[in-house]
């Protein structure tokens, strides 16, 4: 995600969103002031997701988020990554 994106407690509010959904993976920031997240689960939790992501906690403003597949890796809990 990149945008208003750090400093607004995203990862929080991201770690705090996935685990009510459900879902296992992660989310961190990166050194160019997007953030990144990996997110497993089933496919219409995961678009439930990545429709959050798209707005974001409050105090974020989201610019863009790019969406790629990759294989499973097989998470067991959402977490805070730095």
């Amino acid at each position: 995600m990149t945008g208003d994106v750090q400093g607004v407690g995203f990862r929080y509010a991201a770690r705090d969103h996935a685990l009510e959904l459900g879902l296992a993976g992660w989310v961190r920031n990166t050194p160019h002031g997007a953030v990144e997240a990996e997110i497993e689960g089933e496919s219409g939790v995961v678009e439930r997701m990545l429709a959050w992501l798209d707005r974001g906690p409050q105090a974020a403003r989201v610019a863009s988020v790019e969406v790629t597949e990759i294989p499973v890796v097989h998470e067991t809990a959402f977490a805070i990554r730095s």
